[in-house]
């Protein structure tokens, strides 16, 4: 494991709208990418409320995209953050934290103050800067 997919690009993924996103994916290996339970819950709270996509798209999907439980460690690393706002986002970040992953997002403002979370865009061309 080295990647945790944040909500948006979750969705991005299964659209398969986005090329620079579908090329970062194809160069890594097997079990690289995984998402966490929170995600999966935001998405699939969304997938209920009519918004894209259908939920047994997600659920197809993340067949191949390992679905990681929220866990005591994920938990602690929560509770340590600074709180500037509650939401998804802290809980996603705890777990991306509490695993040493790499958080990939389209939204890496919403996470510049984690300390110590890595953030990636997969989204933006390789030479851009967040």
């Amino acid at each position: 494991m080295k990647y945790l997919f944040d909500s948006n690009i979750l969705i991005a993924a299964m659209m398969a709208g986005d090329t620079r996103l579908q090329a970062r994916m194809a160069e890594c290996d097997e079990g690289d990418i995984v998402t966490s339970a929170v995600v999966y819950a935001e998405v699939a709270h969304g997938c209920m409320h009519g918004k894209q996509p259908a939920l047994d798209y997600l659920d197809t999907f993340v067949e191949e995209v390992a679905v990681l439980p929220f866990d005591r460690a994920a938990s602690v690393a929560y509770a340590r953050l600074p709180f500037v706002r509650g939401s998804y986002d802290r809980l996603i970040a705890a777990h991306a934290l509490s695993l040493g992953l790499t958080l990939i997002t389209a939204n890496e403002r919403d996470f510049a103050d984690v300390p110590d979370l890595q953030v990636e865009n997969w989204m933006l061309p390789p030479d851009s800067s967040a």
